[in-house]
């Protein structure tokens, strides 16, 4: 029987892209974008998606009481990649949007990169951060096999994440403030870049995902 994947879908971001992205790679998968808790449940892997404002998502995240779901998913052991603001809603509490308390799965904060932010050089960086940013690894992991260290990834956020645990940081980029780009724990990876509009090291991030075992 071929091996499942679904993507959590409660209606933040161009979920398809992702799922696009996981079928190119999947080698066959199936691929479903869902809210559905049994179908998600039994799923092999889940992948957790979103963009847009994090009050707005966590409202919707509640409302079809997918934090639970999540919840479960990391219980059982299923290998779960969380992708932007699914990266964020991870953490305690988010400052955008005048505080948003999150799922609170991960200890730390979100918060917001800054109305002044400069490189090192002195260069003035626009927020968002939009656009390519080469991403240090800061543990091995099987998410990065066969992907360089410095490889570029692309972001679009105005805030970022700060794990307490700093064991946890699997990758880091730095943009005036230094990110957390990657998260790692037991089966959880998520990260803050877009690895479905990050060409071939996005993909192959994808298809490390699908052969993952925790």
């Amino acid at each position: 029987m071929a091996q499942t994947v679904a993507v959590i879908d409660y209606g933040m971001g161009n979920l398809h892209s992702v799922a696009s992205a996981l079928a190119k790679v999947g080698g066959g998968m199936e691929v479903a974008v869902t809210a559905d808790a049994a179908t998600i449940l039994g799923a092999d892997r889940v992948v957790f998606p979103g963009v847009g404002a994090i009050r707005d998502c966590m409202a919707e995240i509640r409302r079809l009481q997918l934090d639970a779901v999540v919840r479960e998913v990391l219980q059982r052991g299923r290998p779960l990649l969380g992708i932007c603001i699914g990266m964020q809603v991870l953490l305690e509490r988010s400052e955008e949007n005048a505080g948003v308390d999150c799922l609170g799965l991960i200890a730390g904060k979100v918060a917001f990169l800054g109305d002044a932010l400069q490189s090192r050089d002195g260069e003035r960086l626009k927020v968002p951060h939009m656009g390519w940013s080469q991403v240090r690894q800061s543990q091995a992991h099987p998410l990065w096999q066969g992907i360089p260290d410095q490889a570029r990834f692309y972001f679009v956020h105005s805030y970022y994440v700060h794990a307490q645990e700093r064991g946890l940081v699997a990758g880091t980029v730095d943009y005036g403030v230094t990110i957390d780009a990657a998260l790692a724990r037991d089966n959880l990876f998520a990260v803050q870049f877009h690895p479905e509009k990050s060409a071939e090291h996005g993909l192959r991030l994808l298809q490390n995902f699908l052969t993952w075992k925790p």
